[in-house]
């Protein structure tokens, strides 16, 4: 009885003083957390004509070539490709594209980036980007931003069926317009 009693008690102090036994293993946070952007931006506004989700890493002193190299495709992030979803046929560009959700490559340049719009999906990287997978390229300006943007980031503005997507990263701006 003594011999049950103390195993029962050695069982609770384990259990009190460790949450191993039922604890799930939770990854940290991810050095480039996904986000999403999507046009209209309101939670309220059920009605979307386009939503990205993408990974957003950070600069960390690091320069911006460096990590999305000029004239090479590019993932749009990090980790997994950004991918794309359009909830009604578009012109992308200028370029019409159908509704649906494709992966967004990019190749940065010096003065203009090519965006691309891919058929393929479940993409990690870039390192398998196909350019027979391509659905649209379109060329797209940049200009400089006034501060530098440590963390990648991606926002639409617009109204109505009329937004521009902006990808900002370090002192580089990127505008794609988009119409429904």
């Amino acid at each position: 009885m003594k011999k049950s009693i103390f195993t029962i008690a050695i069982l609770v102090i384990a259990l009190v003083f460790t949450n191993e036994t039922f604890a799930q293993k939770f990854s940290p946070l991810d050095k480039s957390p996904m986000d999403a952007a999507s046009f209209p931006s309101s939670y309220r506004d059920s009605d979307k004509l386009v939503k990205v989700v993408y990974s957003r890493p950070q600069l960390k002193g690091r320069a911006l070539d460096k990590l999305a190299p000029k004239d090479k495709v590019w993932r749009t992030g990090a980790n997994e490709a950004a991918e794309i979803t359009f909830y009604k046929d578009v012109t992308f560009g200028g370029k019409e594209v159908k509704a649906g959700t494709y992966t967004l490559f990019t190749i940065p340049g010096e003065k203009e980036w090519t965006v691309i719009l891919s058929s393929a999906s479940n993409v990690w990287g870039s390192y398998f980007y196909k350019q027979e997978e391509d659905v649209v390229r379109v060329k797209a300006g940049t200009t400089n931003s006034p501060t530098s943007i440590e963390s990648f980031s991606l926002v639409f503005e617009g109204d109505d069926l009329k937004a521009v997507m902006y990808l900002g990263w370090g002192n580089v701006i990127v505008n794609v317009p988009i119409q429904g």
